[in-house]
């Protein structure tokens, strides 16, 4: 049950989560002037409430056997959830044929829900409105539906065909076979009878199991399924359910009353009940506390004030429909011990509604120096969607914030500008942006050199251009045939001339991965692209203090979860740094500018496969740039720790994230013998092989720690076991910025709501710190045993995973 905005739901038994599918099946009845085949393509329009959503979507129509028959699919961004009950969707056909301005064929409409609110599925006939482009308004001066009064017998039959293949009438094969041999020679004789048929459109809906109802939430928002007298399963609706129970309140309610607040001010706990607290004080924040236990928290409040960690969970204890509750929890708020940033951002999280509370976590953010906020700004960025106005106190925070950090206004305008494709929030979106402009161009250029603001925006919108220029080039390097070669000389054509303005800016552009990095123009010869489906540019960018910054260009290619990984790896390799641990971690930076495009920074390193094809092991591939005859296995012993360590953080943070589909072309090294892995397209358990082995570690690094009884692998496992106990103490702020971005419609968080389960599974949070060292040395020990041959299925399983 979800809901586009916060006034609608569907009832749905399909996934809802799904985007908006539909087939363009054929034409009848068009009549064009040229004698060849035609070239036609369609543009699809959505419209929610009248308002285009979304960017139009043309395809290019190809027969797929007789003229105007084409079958083709086409998606649109959009899901079934984000949808309302005046959603239409809008065809314009275009002629190409001509070769010179498309030509308009006709244009049709149609609503996605009928009168009664059911969402159509199956074939649906439009009248295309000759020579008029398809209108999205309501009322819309395009309907594709022909009025009743001018409908048929052509309209009755085919409303009967559309009901028969949805199954909505018994199928009988002969009886079957002969209505439709009639039904064709009906269809004939009236075309023959009126020659002036419109033309129309046939398109194809999705259809599901069961009807998708959409409704209003409100008094009656669960409604009797009507009972059926056929020998069907029912489901009889229970008007109780999910309602408290009287007498079971009425007790909460005394036990609760404020006129107990004198004497719960002095209220001790006992040695049980203070046992009972700390364990509830403990809870992850992904725990939902009983009934009891918040009659608990509630009763000793006052005693509480003082353990800053026990805020959330008063928080959770209270009432919020009570407002004298309300607001006495509000007063007690201000007097608490202040809470961390961890807690804060569970206090964003949509749990949470009162603007009090909200409020309270943003000013527990504003203590926050530049740098840690970096650290949080994306999931802020989807806090906004669970703020109850437009102009929020967390809006106004994370501008003004902009305002003084040209960093932090980069990112944030660049993360709002992929949240402005949800059509359930885009208005948010819209206003957060609109004020982060207007602000921005106020800001006045101080003395000493600094831009004023319209400078400044200039600067953060000209990246916008930079990425439409190099998306521009992408589709012309996928349009050349032939090898990767061919492909990589067209790039650097392109670059030296259509493009060549791309090789010395007028003015140099803010690098979107580093703003502080001023980017001059591209270096032709030194640009590449990947050899892969995609084909992404790699980019060699010359700068403004004399160096040069390469750049990963992807498009077709939702970076959003490689994002929020990279992001969750840089977050945690500050927490082990702060504990004085450096791991020598890569997290080098991924920005997505798009949900299907973005940019990653490339770091010089070679993949495990290429380096074992080339020297049959990494520590031959280490002894080429770290020789040393005294060394450990004729390498410097600070080559082969860096290589340790990071090695032991990232078995750690795979782990935790639970990263799949790991090969040994996305573990990159470095030629100082930094370890980091690439391609985070499965986390949080999933993976495409079967049986893959709890940690990913792979044969070869074990062998270049010299094995597994060797020194140098005991290290690694004290650092996996220190680095594991150090993050066990920050599960609460990883879980709580996982939490925010449930909605965020990133792939493997979206899709599983038991997402921050699995996160929270992997912590071991009713581990103390030795019996945590004793697990994760048995899971490293599972994990290795399964690279060696040994007589046991479960490991030869595990052993094929790295096949």
């Amino acid at each position: 049950m979800v809901g586009g905005g916060n006034e609608f739901r569907f009832f749905l038994s399909c996934d809802i989560s799904l985007p908006l599918a539909f087939r363009v099946l054929h034409a009848e009845h068009i009549l064009l002037t040229q004698q060849k085949a035609p070239e036609l393509f369609v543009e699809c329009k959505l419209y929610i409430d009248g308002i285009l959503f979304g960017l139009p979507v043309k395809t290019r129509l190809e027969p797929s056997g007789p003229m105007y028959c084409w079958n083709e699919l086409i998606t649109l961004s959009t899901k079934y959830r984000d949808l309302t009950s005046l959603s239409q969707l809008a065809f314009t056909v275009w002629d190409v044929s001509s070769g010179e301005e498309p030509e308009i064929v006709g244009g049709a409409t149609i609503f996605l829900f009928n009168s009664k609110r059911q969402l159509k599925t199956g074939r649906q006939k439009l009248r295309l409105w000759p020579k008029k482009e398809a209108d999205g308004g309501v009322p819309t001066t395009t309907p594709g539906k022909v009025p009743k009064n001018e409908r048929g017998e052509i309209e009755r039959l085919e409303r009967l065909v559309n009901k028969y293949e949805r199954g909505q009438v018994h199928h009988v094969d002969w009886l079957d076979r002969l209505a439709f041999s009639a039904m064709e020679k009906a269809k004939e004789k009236e075309c023959e009878r009126n020659a002036n048929l419109y033309p129309s459109l046939v398109v194809e809906l999705c259809s599901f199991e069961h009807r998708v109802v959409f409704q209003e939430s409100g008094a009656n928002f669960y409604i009797p399924a009507p009972v059926s007298l056929s020998n069907e399963l029912v489901t009889v609706w229970d008007p109780e359910l999910g309602r408290t129970n009287p007498s079971e309140h009425k007790q909460l309610k005394l036990a609760r009353s404020l006129t107990r607040g004198i004497v719960d001010r002095d209220l001790k706990p006992s040695s049980n009940e203070r046992k009972l607290l700390q364990t509830i004080i403990k809870f992850p924040p992904t725990r939902t506390l009983e009934v009891d236990e918040k009659q608990l928290v509630w009763k000793f409040r006052f005693s509480l004030m003082s353990e800053k960690k026990a805020l959330t969970k008063f928080v959770r204890s209270v009432d919020w429909s009570d407002n004298q509750e309300a607001k006495q929890a509000v007063e007690l708020i201000g007097k608490w011990e202040t809470i961390d940033v961890a807690d804060a951002l569970e206090l964003l999280s949509p749990d949470f509604e009162s603007d009090e509370v909200r409020g309270y976590a943003v000013s527990v953010l504003e203590r926050a120096d530049d740098e840690e906020l970096q650290c949080y700004l994306l999931q802020l960025v989807q806090a906004l969607r669970f703020e109850r106005s437009d102009k929020s106190r967390l809006a106004l925070f994370l501008v003004n914030r902009a305002l003084s950090n040209i960093e932090i206004a980069s990112f944030l305008r660049w993360y709002i500008l992929v949240e402005l494709h949800s059509p359930a929030y885009a208005r948010r979106y819209y206003g957060t942006y609109d004020m982060l402009e207007n602000s921005m161009m106020k800001l006045v250029g101080r003395e000493d050199g600094d831009e004023d603001g319209f400078r400044l925006w200039q600067s953060l919108t000209r990246q916008t251009d930079l990425t439409a220029q190099l998306c521009s080039i992408m589709k012309d390097v996928r349009n050349v045939r032939g090898s990767a070669q061919k492909k990589i000389e067209k790039l650097r054509q392109l670059l030296s001339g259509v493009f060549s303005e791309l090789t010395n800016f007028d003015e140099p552009i803010r690098s979107p991965l580093a703003p502080t990095l001023l980017l001059t123009g591209v270096v032709p010869q030194e640009s590449s692209i990947f050899k892969s489906a995609l084909n992404p540019l790699r980019l060699t960018f010359k700068t403004a203090n004399g160096g040069t910054s390469k750049i990963i260009y992807k498009k077709g290619d939702d970076l959003r979860q490689d994002q929020l990984v990279i992001q969750t790896v840089s977050l945690m390799d500050r927490l082990l740094k702060l504990e004085n641990l450096d791991l020598h971690l890569t997290p080098y930076r991924v920005l997505a500018t798009g949900q299907d495009e973005g940019m990653l920074e490339f770091i010089p390193s070679s993949s495990l496969a290429q380096i074992l094809s080339e020297h049959r092991s990494i520590t031959s591939y280490l002894q080429k740039f770290h020789p040393d005859e005294d060394g450990p296995f004729g390498i410097t012993a600070q080559c082969l720790e860096t290589f340790i360590k990071s090695c032991a953080g990232y078995s750690v943070i795979t782990y935790i994230l639970g990263v799949g589909d790991r090969h040994l072309d996305n573990l990159l090294l470095t030629d100082d013998g930094r370890l980091f892995h690439v391609d985070f397209a499965f986390i949080l358990g999933r993976d495409p092989k079967p049986f893959p082995p709890p940690m990913k570690l792979c044969k070869e690094m074990v062998e270049a720690m010299g094995g597994a009884e060797s020194q140098y692998y005991t290290r690694f496992k004290s650092y996996c076991c220190e680095a594991y106990n150090i993050l066990r103490k920050s599960s609460s702020l990883i879980l709580n910025l996982f939490k925010l971005m449930e909605r965020s419609g990133i792939p493997d968080i979206s899709a599983d709501e038991s997402g921050g389960l699995k996160l929270q599974e992997k912590f071991r949070l009713d581990l103390d710190d030795e019996e945590a060292i004793h697990f994760f040395q048995d899971l490293i020990n599972e994990s290795v045993s399964a690279l060696f041959p040994q007589m046991v299925e479960t490991i030869h399983r595990w052993a094929q995973y790295w096949r």
